[in-house]
C-alpha cells in the first residue's frame, strides 16, 4: 500500500533513472493527453510531496501522479520486459536511451505547468519526508477539529502529508491509543511525541524495502495485518474493523488491551473476525 514511504523510493529510482536525461519516447495512454508528445525534452528532477510525484520537464512542464492504492511506477532497462501488470492497464511510459519508466494503474496523472504546481499538492499539510516539515504546524492541524477520531484526522493529507493506512494502525499502537479517539481527548504528553514520533517511522522506513515497526525480523508490524494473531506486548487477539465515513472505509487494527479509547462493537468490526 503506497505511502509517504514507498512514494519517496519511487520517486528515488524515478529521479536516478531519468533526471538529467532527455526523453527520447513518451506515450500517454488516458485520452486527454492522447496526442502529447514530450520527446526531445529533458527531465529535470521528479519531486516527492507527501503521496504525490511531480515529474518536471523541460519547459516548465509537471508530470504530477499519485499512486493511490495500487498504483506503481516502474523502471526497465533496454530489453527488459515490462511486468507491472497487463498493458491495458499502463496510462504513461516515459523513455530515455537507457531507461524506460512505465506508470501503471495510476488514479491521478495531468500535466501541468510547474509555476502551477500548488494548484495539485498547495493543500498538503506538511510532508513528514520534505523540507516543509513543521511538527509544531502539523500537530495544530491535528487539533483543530478536537472532535474527530484520531486515525480519520492522520489520513487527512491536509494536516500532515504521507501517512496512510499501515503508519496510521502503527502509531495508534505506539501511542496507546485506539484510532476511533477524538484528537481533542489525546493526552497532552501523548500529542507532543505524535509529530516526531509519526516522522521517525517515515524516515526508518524510507529506504527499506519491507516496511518494520517493531524491530524484529517478523513480524515487522505491530498490529498491521495481524488480527486476530495475539498483540506482541500483552497477547491478547489483535482486532480490525473498517475505518471512515463510509465512503472510503479501510480496515483499522488495534490492540483492545494496549490501546485505550473508544472502539467498534463486536457487529460493527470487519467481517474477518
Amino acid at each position: 500500500m503506497p505511502e509517504g514511504d514507498t512514494v519517496w523510493q519511487a520517486t528515488k529510482r524515478l529521479h536516478a533513472a531519468l533526471a538529467g536525461r532527455v526523453l527520447t519516447h513518451t506515450d500517454f495512454r488516458v485520452p486527454q493527453y492522447a496526442t502529447v508528445d514530450l520527446t526531445g525534452r529533458a527531465v529535470l528532477d521528479v519531486t516527492p510531496r507527501g503521496k504525490h510525484l511531480l515529474t518536471r520537464i523541460e519547459g516548465g512542464l509537471t508530470l504530477h501522479s499519485h499512486l493511490r492504492m495500487d498504483g506503481t511506477w516502474k523502471v526497465f532497462a533496454p530489453g527488459r520486459r515490462w511486468s507491472g501488470g497487463p498493458a491495458h492497464q499502463i496510462r504513461v511510459v516515459l523513455g530515455t536511451h537507457d531507461r524506460t519508466a512505465v506508470g501503471y494503474r495510476l488514479p491521478v496523472l495531468e500535466l501541468i505547468r510547474t509555476a502551477e504546481e500548488e494548484r495539485a499538492v498547495g493543500h498538503l499539510g506538511p510532508d513528514l519526508l520534505g523540507p516543509d516539515w513543521d511538527a509544531d504546524r502539523a500537530l495544530a492541524n491535528l487539533l483543530a477539529d478536537p472532535a474527530r477520531p484520531l486515525g480519520e484526522a492522520l489520513l487527512d493529507q491536509r494536516n500532515l502529508a504521507g501517512i496512510g493506512n499501515v503508519f496510521k494502525s502503527e502509531l495508534c499502537f505506539l501511542l496507546g491509543v485506539t484510532p476511533w479517539l477524538p484528537v481533542g481527548d489525546l493526552p497532552a504528553d501523548r500529542a507532543a511525541v505524535l509529530p516526531a514520533l509519526a516522522a521517525r517511522l517515515l524516515e526508518a522506513n524510507r529506504d527499506r524495502p519491507v516496511r518494520n515497526t517493531t524491530g524484529r525480523r517478523n513480524p515487522a508490524l505491530f498490529v498491521y495485518g495481524r488480527a486476530p494473531r495475539p498483540c506482541l506486548r500483552c497477547g491478547i487477539p489483535i482486532r480490525v474493523a473498517d475505518q471512515g465515513d463510509g465512503s472510503r472505509d479501510r480496515p483499522t487494527y488495534w490492540c483492545p488491551a494496549c490501546q485505550t479509547g473508544p472502539a467498534p462493537t463486536p457487529a460493527h468490526r470487519h467481517p474477518r473476525l
